[in-house]
């Protein structure tokens, strides 16, 4: 009797080839944002002298230099040290269950948005272990309207949070497409 366990659910890969793919997305999305977004982030901080210099790209993009000292919009800055400890805990603590999760999945796309996701959360996490403050540099803007600086790991995050969602809405679970 053939074991049901190791049954082809996805056009003839089995579990184990399907956890590796998926392990494989997870570590490119992970790493990739990551060493990304250190290296654009050491290239902006060599380049600008201090926070507001920055150089206009086209008339709808620049490069600015931003210590952010929270999250998203500047929010929990008031907060100090504790804002800057307790962000930076919260990321890796958030990076390591996305891992797991990551880890055991056998989701291709799923494992890719979440490393992108933790990427993202230790790139910001490591500013502010090293400086005390993410390092934001990215500044879209249109007729007088700025959307808030932000980095390549906001980027990877906010592309693995896109993935996530259209996996969980649209993706099919390997199971079902086996039963198919």
């Amino acid at each position: 009797m053939a074991d049901h366990r190791l049954a082809s659910p996805v056009g003839g890969l089995d579990h184990q080839t399907m956890r590796a793919r998926g392990r494989r997305m997870l570590l490119i999305g992970f790493v990739g944002v990551l060493v990304i977004d250190q290296i654009t982030k050491q290239v902006v901080l060599a380049a600008f002298d201090m926070p507001g210099d920055g150089v206009v790209v086209t008339f709808f993009f620049n490069l600015i230099l931003v210590f952010n000292r929270g999250v998203s919009f500047g929010m929990l800055a008031q907060h100090g040290e504790l804002a800057r400890w307790g962000l930076t805990v919260l990321a890796a603590v958030v990076a390591l269950v996305l891992i797991r999760w990551g880890w055991r999945g056998e989701r291709a796309w799923t494992a890719l948005g979440l490393g992108l996701v933790a990427g993202g959360a230790i790139g910001n996490a490591l500013d502010r272990v090293r400086i005390g403050a993410v390092v934001d540099f990215l500044d879209l803007h249109y007729a007088g309207w700025h959307y808030p600086a932000f980095n390549i790991a906001d980027a990877g995050i906010t592309l693995g949070v896109v993935l996530l969602l259209i996996d969980g809405l649209f993706g099919r679970d390997p199971s079902e497409q086996a039963r198919s």
